[in-house]
């Protein structure tokens, strides 16, 4: 199952991009062997300044027709680990070929595309900055793949 990271913004050499590279880069070792992967990452940016609607409209073109769409969102399920690890080897399991996450810009995802969501996924209360959302998701990406792999990278 390939893995999409479609996201409003464009991250730039520094801190961020180092760690989300190392995440995916151990995703695809990981994953590999367990039908997932490899990672696309998807930049859009809204130069003309068209608010969340018009990012939704790039988001839309970044994700594959058919995918598993999960978005982002304060407001979505704050699952554990494990259990997102079981999500993406049902999701894997049940033959679906491509996985969106999307992640919105600064005022979150439009409510249209968010409504279309398989599954909206939260990383707790607070709001985070996008780029630090996409380091997390890295990181959670790999850990799914490590705990469906039974190594001891994740630890209860």
């Amino acid at each position: 199952m390939k893995v999409h990271i479609c996201a409003v913004g464009r991250l730039r050499a520094g801190p961020e991009r180092a760690l989300i590279d190392d995440y995916l880069t151990r995703f695809d070792k990981t994953g590999r062997a367990l039908g997932l992967g490899p990672v696309s990452v998807h930049e859009v940016e809204d130069k003309k300044g068209g608010g969340m609607a018009a990012e939704a409209v790039l988001l839309e073109r970044a994700i594959p027709k058919g995918a598993v769409l999960v978005v982002m969102d304060e407001r979505g399920k704050v699952i554990p680990s494990p259990q997102f690890a079981d999500k993406l080897g049902a999701w894997r399991d049940e033959g679906r070929g491509d996985l969106a996450f999307v992640i919105g810009g600064a005022d979150g995802v439009d409510p249209a595309l968010r409504a279309k969501a398989d599954f909206k996924l939260s990383f707790g209360a607070m709001v985070w900055p996008h780029m630090l959302a996409r380091v997390m998701l890295s990181e959670q990406l790999y850990r799914a793949a490590s705990i469906l792999a039974g190594s001891p990278y994740h630890r209860v």
